[in-house]
């Protein structure tokens, strides 16, 4: 497996306060990871560390296999952040093929950036007349230049709308799939839980947990729902059979360990025709970032 990034121990302090303490963690050639963290857990001072924008104060930092800021690392790693800003008098065709240039590239390359992220359109128009939805995409297209290895993304679908949204995971997918590692901070949880493929997360500069979304819902342990609507006639009938389930409109709701599940499963199946529907409801990725975040008193 090869690593376009891996941190080892690394810890950062800010006039006496630790904003990094012993963080580890990889990302492999083709990965999509999620860092997630309410704001002060360290996402943009790991970011920073990453980009070689700041130093470090331990630990080890491995960016496409050099170090942070260096040549190498410079050349292989794209950062888009949250809020970009470009000059409003410029074209997106005018301000792409500016950054072309400045990496020694061809600049008649602009056009065919801006289409890939779906701006072909609005190339020739000035960057002041662009929504924030755009101006990020725009964001984005200077961030693929150079086919880099590693893509650093800050809050990347902020303004966009959702088939946007849905349209710029489409081209991270793409990009996944070529081979590029991304590791994008997102609060748009929901977002992330189907489109990335493990998921990291800090809390008061701490690594509290890190896996797929599999192996954290195991680490949590938190309960599954079991959503229960009893034949019309039935009610009274599937209720006294689920001991320990409420009732929530319509519906039996039946919260369980997820040893237990099977079993509850087993006696729901056995109810027959007198349960017309059953959904489950396994913990959200939400519901998995406040157990970590909070989990001994963090």
């Amino acid at each position: 497996m090869t690593l376009t990034l891996k941190l080892s121990r690394l810890t950062k302090t800010y006039q006496g306060v630790q904003a990094l303490s012993d963080v580890t963690l990889s990302v492999a050639a083709g990965e999509r990871v999620a860092l997630l963290g309410h704001n002060g857990a360290g996402k943009s001072t790991m970011m920073k560390i990453i980009l070689g924008l700041i130093p470090h104060d331990s630990g080890e930092v491995v960016v496409t296999g050099a170090a942070p800021g260096s040549a190498v690392a410079r050349q292989n790693v794209a950062y888009l952040p949250e809020n970009v800003a470009f000059h409003p008098a410029l074209t997106g065709v005018e301000q792409i093929a500016s950054y072309l240039r400045l990496r020694g590239e061809d600049p008649s390359k602009a056009a065919s950036l801006l289409d890939r992220v779906g701006l072909h359109a609005a190339g020739r128009r000035r960057i002041g007349t662009y929504s924030k939805g755009m101006r990020q995409r725009v964001g984005l297209a200077q961030a693929l230049i150079g086919q880099p290895k590693l893509l650093v993304l800050d809050e990347p679908t902020s303004g966009l709308d959702p088939v946007s949204r849905r349209d710029f995971y489409a081209l991270l997918d793409g990009l996944a799939a070529e081979g590029a590692s991304i590791l994008l901070s997102s609060h748009a949880l929901t977002e992330v839980e189907a489109r990335t493929d493990r998921i990291l997360i800090l809390s008061k500069g701490r690594m509290v947990a890190q896996g797929t979304l599999g192996d954290l819902r195991r680490d949590a342990a938190l309960p599954v729902v079991l959503q229960v609507i009893p034949r019309k006639d039935a009610e009274a009938e599937v209720a006294a059979a689920l001991p320990g389930a409420t009732p929530e409109g319509a519906a039996l709701v039946l919260p369980c360990a997820q040893d237990d599940k099977l079993a509850a499963l087993a006696r729901i199946v056995a109810l027959g025709d007198r349960v017309a529907d059953l959904e489950v409801l396994p913990p959200s990725l939400e519901d998995i970032y406040s157990h970590f975040s909070h989990r001994d008193g963090q």
